[in-house]
């Protein structure tokens, strides 16, 4: 309606850093679970990157989607060993020197020596981060990721990633959290498409995602809708559910996750 402002829109992108994930011998784990967080900060993911570990692609990945996105955040590639470019890729992308933080260092000097484990060069890389980056506290293992404008370097192990993530309480501003309904039918999405196109068309404001299925001889239709105002959904979720009644698919509405 005229006059109206509707909730903010605030966006995120994931770049993935690994050529383990790429070759398919590790199955990236930590997605699902961003995903998921960001939505109940009201951030709406947009875009996921898998990337190399090359220098040229790391830096290209970031520098085009922090332009594009509020929030950019990475996982991967910021351990001890030579593979570890993460760091360096990124000081590179924003023109930044690479260089130990004090902070960083002492940390890592102070878990190193309450574990009895030698503080070697390698483990030293772990400390080494783009000039006037803001660490992200590891309550883990120690070793810190990294914020730098409004890219947010995180560590590839889930354990370690969902702890930093978990971290960053303020530094992470959302917009209105999406609220999300799952209709479920018996029809073939074929037979649904026209009028559910129809419907999308008259609520841009609503995401409306058609997921076919078939196991053990059933098939049917998941129709998943979310949006940011609950009356707006509401309305969507009635004009789908009697789009499937007129069809003879007897929709029903599952719990919400």
């Amino acid at each position: 309606m005229s006059g109206e402002v509707g909730p903010a829109v605030v966006t995120a992108a994931l770049v993935i850093i690994g050529n383990e994930i790429l070759s398919g011998r590790t199955q990236d784990a930590n997605l699902a679970w961003i995903a998921r967080r960001l939505g109940e900060l009201g951030i709406r993911l947009g875009e996921v990157r898998v990337v190399a570990d090359r220098d040229d692609a790391i830096g290209a990945a970031v520098n085009g989607l922090r332009a594009t996105h509020d929030y950019v955040f990475t996982t991967g590639g910021i351990g001890p060993t030579h593979d570890d470019i993460t760091a360096r890729a990124l000081a590179a992308a924003f023109r930044r020197r690479l260089a130990p933080d004090a902070e960083a260092v002492r940390r890592l000097e102070a878990h190193y020596a309450r574990s009895g484990i030698e503080f070697n060069r390698a483990r030293m890389k772990m400390a080494e981060v783009p000039e006037g980056a803001r660490l992200i506290d590891n309550p883990v293992s120690a070793a810190p990721g990294f914020q730098i404008e409004n890219v947010f370097v995180l560590a590839g192990v889930p354990a370690i990633m969902q702890a930093q993530f978990d971290g960053l309480g303020e530094r992470l501003v959302g917009g209105a959290p999406l609220v999300v309904r799952t209709l479920g039918c018996r029809l073939p999405e074929g037979t649904l498409a026209p009028g559910l196109g129809d419907i999308q068309a008259a609520f841009a404001d609503v995401e409306i995602g058609s997921y076919p299925y078939y196991r053990q001889g059933d098939f049917g239709v998941k129709l998943v809708l979310r949006a940011a105002d609950a009356g707006r959904l509401d309305a969507a979720v009635r004009r789908v559910m009697a789009l499937v009644d007129d069809l003879g698919g007897a929709p029903v509405e599952e719990p919400p996750v």
